[in-house]
C-alpha cells in the first residue's frame, strides 16, 4: 500500500460518531421531500473501477441491514455499466422505496468511456432510463431515449464524483510517476479531471450541487486498513482529499472518504458510519437544491 511514510495525525481533523449509527440511520430513513411525490435524484460519475456501483450497493446494504448487490459490479478493465440505470433504494419492507434514487453511468475514460455531452443531457433530465451509452456518439433528440419534456423528478438534484483514493495524485507522486510505469495512470487521471471540470461547469450553471466521494481508502495506508477509525487521523488520506478538492474545485466539506462493501458477507459498523455520513450529506445537498428550485418557481409565478 502507498503512503506508508505518512503517520497518523494526533487528533481527527473531522468528527463523526463512529459506530453510533442509529440516529443518523433514523434521519436518513425519515427523509421526505417537502413536495408530495418529489424524488431526489443522485447522479454518480467517475472513472472505470471507481466504485460507483459498489457505493449504490453499499447504501442499500446499510439501509437494509444486510449485504446487497442490486447494481452489478465488474472486475475487469472494461466498464460494466453500459446503460443509464436508475436504482431505487428499497425500504425494509422490500415493497416500498425511499424518496431518493441513484443513477449509475458508464465510466469516464480516456477512450471508450461515457461522453460528456450525454452527462450534460442527463443533468437536465433528457436521458431516459435504459439508454445505452455510445462512446462514439451522444444521445440525439430523435432517439426514443431522449426525454423532450423532463419533469422535476427527471432532473438531477446532486452530482457525486467518485474516485479511488489511489487515483488521486499528490505533487510528489506526479513527479515520480512521470518516470515509471504509472505514467499512463497519471495521464488518465489528468484527462478525467478535464472532463470532470466540464461537467462541473455545466452542473454549476444549472445550480446543481456537487459532492466528491473517495473510495477504496483502505487500500492506500495500512493504518486505515487495520482500523477504519483512523480515517480522519491519517495524514496521507487528508493530503489526498485536499488535493482532490483543489483538482476539481469542490470544497473539502463536500468530499467524503468511504470504504464500499465488496467482498464482505456481514456488515461492519465503521464501514456503515462512513457510508451514512456521506449519504446524509448527499441527501441534504440535494434537498437544499430541490427546495431552492421550488422557492424560485414560486417567486417567478407570484
Amino acid at each position: 500500500m502507498g503512503g506508508q511514510q505518512c503517520k497518523e495525525e494526533k487528533k481527527p481533523w473531522r468528527t463523526i460518531n463512529w459506530g453510533e449509527n442509529t440516529t443518523v440511520l433514523q434521519r436518513v430513513k425519515a427523509y421526505r421531500p417537502q413536495t408530495e411525490g418529489q424524488q431526489l435524484r443522485v447522479l454518480l460519475i467517475g472513472p472505470l473501477g471507481a466504485g460507483k456501483s459498489s457505493f449504490i450497493n453499499s447504501v442499500q446494504s446499510v439501509l437494509c441491514g444486510r449485504p446487497w448487490a442490486q447494481a452489478l459490479v465488474g472486475e475487469n478493465n472494461q466498464s460494466f455499466t453500459k446503460k443509464y440505470t436508475t436504482y431505487k433504494v428499497h425500504q425494509e419492507d422490500r415493497r416500498s422505496f425511499y424518496p431518493f434514487v441513484f443513477n449509475d453511468t458508464m465510466g469516464l475514460q480516456q477512450q471508450g468511456g461515457v461522453l460528456v455531452e450525454d452527462i450534460k443531457l442527463a443533468l437536465k433530465g433528457h436521458v431516459k432510463d435504459g439508454y445505452t451509452f455510445n462512446p462514439e456518439s451522444s444521445l440525439s433528440e430523435d432517439s426514443g431515449f431522449y426525454n423532450r419534456s423532463p419533469t422535476a423528478n427527471d432532473r438531477v438534484h446532486v452530482v457525486v464524483f467518485v474516485i479511488p483514493a489511489r487515483r488521486v495524485f499528490l505533487p510528489m507522486e506526479c513527479i515520480m510517476y512521470k518516470h515509471d510505469e504509472n505514467t499512463n495512470t497519471l495521464q488518465q487521471y489528468q484527462n478525467i479531471l478535464h472532463k470532470v471540470q466540464v461537467i462541473r461547469n455545466e452542473a454549476s450553471d444549472l445550480g446543481i450541487p456537487q459532492v466528491g466521494i473517495i473510495t477504496k481508502i483502505d487500500e492506500i495506508h495500512h493504518e486505515i486498513n487495520t482500523d477504519l477509525q483512523n480515517t480522519y487521523k491519517n495524514l496521507y488520506l487528508h493530503m489526498k482529499m485536499d488535493m482532490f478538492s483543489k483538482d476539481i474545485g469542490i470544497p473539502m466539506n463536500c468530499i467524503f472518504p468511504v470504504k464500499n462493501y465488496t467482498s464482505e458477507t456481514v456488515l461492519d459498523e465503521k464501514v456503515d458510519s462512513l457510508i451514512l455520513n456521506a449519504l446524509e450529506n448527499i441527501i441534504n445537498f440535494g434537498d437544499d437544491n430541490i427546495n431552492l428550485r421550488k422557492s424560485s418557481e414560486r417567486l417567478v409565478n407570484f
